[in-house]
């Protein structure tokens, strides 16, 4: 009787192959195009006297977008 009263939970289901396979891509994708696209702005303009502080606050902001946003996937 006692193996009758357990609580018998299913299987989790697969998740569906867009979730799987293209949604990691796609993050990956524009996670990367922020990035490069960002880093390359942040060099463009050159401001005097900010050496090489700009380009890297630029790229570890950009970074820290991109894992916010797209951190869950």
């Amino acid at each position: 009787k006692e193996a009758m009263d357990m609580d018998i939970q299913p299987k989790p289901s697969q998740p569906h192959w867009y979730e799987r396979y293209v949604q990691p891509c796609v993050a990956e994708l524009l996670g990367s195009g922020l990035f490069i696209f960002i880093g390359c702005l942040s060099v463009v303009e050159d401001a005097e006297g900010t050496g090489r502080l700009q380009p890297a606050l630029a790229h570890g902001l950009a970074l820290g977008l991109t894992i916010a946003i797209l951190g869950d996937i």
